[in-house]
């Protein structure tokens, strides 16, 4: 079995082991057989009686683990996108100002209007404030007549910090008794894990999925360099502009439910790169994998540390990203 195909497998059966672990993992644990029992009796594949067990694992723990792994895979391509467009090892879906346009409509709706559209009044909100955000990092690289990674990532640093600002006086003004939410959205969370958004994640996944796959050769090009792409006959700029508009479009959609889930698109290219190597037909895949197993991962060890509370997961992350980020640079400096 070649390479690739033995990493599938490997990251498959990781994945599901850890989506088990995740559902049976709680402040009641419920065994493996039971999970599996209850899932399928979820589903409707086979008959038999519904314990109050089977409603807890169907219901509350199985959406979570499928959002974890869903929005982990996400995040996983939206990296390895923004990184080959901007030739930038550091560049993630937070990078470009995306992240903290949800934040300022998430926090605007917890501080200032309330749940006037029910439980979707926080995911729309965010959903509104990243596409707004990325229309003005857009409109700036636009007005700027080019392409150029550095003013890519220069545009959207400078859309990051003035919705930054929005979101910090929108927590200072407003009521300070849901400091508490907003902290913990701004942090990452899957709290409003349910079936009924299931789907609005999955078409985040499938929207990049999708675009990156058909573009997988354009990308590839990418990597000889703009000059040489060029000579391929690849429309550097227009390709650039199309993949960060479905990147942007892809990640408000994960941060409107999940919140700002940082570093998770920074690390998972470099380690399905270390894996496959940098053709995008195998590290896409591999990409969606190794993220979906993060951040599965990462929400267990969230609900571990300090149980039965639970930790933003977004802290888990951070702290896995830093000290990556820190074994990057020491590579880095000893090569």
């Amino acid at each position: 079995m070649a390479r690739e195909g033995i990493s599938y497998v490997v990251g498959a059966v990781t994945l599901i082991a850890l989506i088990i672990l995740s559902t049976g993992y709680g402040t009641t644990p419920i065994p493996a057989t039971e999970v599996v029992q209850a899932v399928l009796l979820g589903a409707g594949l086979v008959e038999g009686d519904v314990a109050p067990v089977h409603r807890i694992v169907f219901d509350l723990r199985l959406p979570r683990a499928l959002f974890a792994a869903v929005i982990g895979a996400g995040l996983g391509i939206v990296g390895v996108v923004l990184q080959t467009t901007t030739r930038n090892d550091l560049a993630d879906p937070f990078l470009f100002g995306l992240s903290s346009g949800a934040a300022a409509g998430a926090v605007f709706v917890i501080t200032v209007t309330g749940d006037v559209l029910g439980f979707w009044t926080l995911p729309l909100a965010a959903f509104t404030g990243g596409i707004i955000a990325s229309a003005i990092v857009l409109a700036l690289v636009h007005s700027l007549r080019t392409s150029a990674p550095e003013k890519l990532i220069l545009a959207g640093l400078a859309v990051s910090f003035l919705f930054s600002a929005i979101t910090n006086y929108l927590i200072f003004a407003g009521d300070s008794r849901a400091a508490h939410s907003v902290i913990f959205w701004m942090l990452g969370g899957l709290g409003l894990a349910r079936w009924e958004s299931f789907p609005l994640v999955c078409a985040g996944l499938a929207l990049i999925v999708a675009y990156t796959i058909f573009r997988a050769r354009w990308l590839d090009a990418l990597l000889t360099g703009d000059v040489t792409a060029t000579t391929l006959g690849v429309p550097v700029q227009r390709l650039r502009f199309s993949m960060f508009f479905v990147a942007a479009l892809a990640t408000a959609v994960f941060v409107s439910v999940a919140g700002v889930i940082g570093f998770v698109g920074l690390m998972v290219p470099h380690i399905a790169r270390g894996i496959v190597g940098p053709l995008h037909r195998n590290l896409i895949p591999t990409a969606a994998l190794v993220g979906a197993a993060l951040l599965t991962g990462s929400d267990i060890v969230s609900r571990v540390l300090l149980a039965p509370q639970e930790l933003p997961v977004g802290i888990v992350t951070t702290s896995i990203g830093s000290l990556f980020v820190f074994l990057l640079l020491y590579r880095t400096a000893k090569s």
